[in-house]
């Protein structure tokens, strides 16, 4: 079984957070000790005059994980802006090593862990002069495949193909595809899957409604 996977978008507001808690959840409901980490937050809830990490708590909740979301984030930034330019706000040093040594303190804890990113694959993470981090490079520090989230909606197909063939360029290896927002009834979601499938080379794992309350994952995929 592979050990961890990095959940990448094709763009923000893609469902990242929504389908990671129900992959995790998955994972953790067929008896597999899953556990959860972001390196690098922007945006938080006031809870208790306390600053929580608002997508660590959500996968936490669903997935059931019982832990305090912070300690699943190496960074959390209040302001919620992309995250070189939250960490310039708020005079902030991202580093690549201590994200890789938050990662492997957790990934002793479980037997699989699932890693979330933010923004879409490309996304900086730091602009730091002689400290420039992009997403792609969290994803190979870390040694990892990935799981790519896209649309089921119009322009999925574009925004998909074009992610596959950037993580081409890094030799990012996306394994599977979950289809979020997904109509099983709607005859363009129907072709968009066919039409990512035919176009990328890579299946698509899952399709995920809204509002769904679990995911169901392409027979075999986490075991191969």
């Amino acid at each position: 079984m592979k050990k961890s996977m990095f959940v990448a978008g094709t763009s923000t507001d893609i469902g990242k957070t929504f389908v990671t808690a129900l992959l995790v959840k998955y994972l953790r409901d067929n008896n597999i000790n899953a556990g959860y980490f972001k390196p690098v937050l922007s945006g938080v809830e006031v809870m208790d005059n306390e600053f929580v990490p608002s997508d660590a708590k959500y996968v936490c909740d669903i997935a059931e994980i019982k832990t305090k979301p912070k300690n699943l984030v190496s960074y959390v930034f209040k302001t919620a802006v992309s995250p070189h330019l939250a960490a310039q706000i708020e005079k902030v040093t991202i580093l690549l090593d201590k994200i890789q040594t938050d990662f492997n303190t957790l990934k002793s804890k479980y037997n699989f862990m699932v890693i979330e990113g933010c923004g879409g694959l490309v996304c900086q993470i730091s602009t730091e002069k002689n400290n420039e981090i992009f997403l792609t490079d969290i994803i190979k520090s870390l040694n990892t495949d990935v799981i790519l989230v896209a649309s089921s909606l119009l322009g999925t197909i574009n925004s998909t193909v074009l992610t596959v063939e950037y993580a081409k360029k890094f030799n990012i290896n996306i394994k599977g595809i979950i289809m979020n927002f997904y109509d099983k009834n709607n005859f363009m979601h129907i072709d968009n899957k066919k039409q990512i499938e035919y176009l990328t080379g890579i299946p698509v794992i899952a399709m995920v409604e809204n509002n769904a309350k679990e995911i169901f994952i392409q027979k075999n995929f986490f075991e191969e």
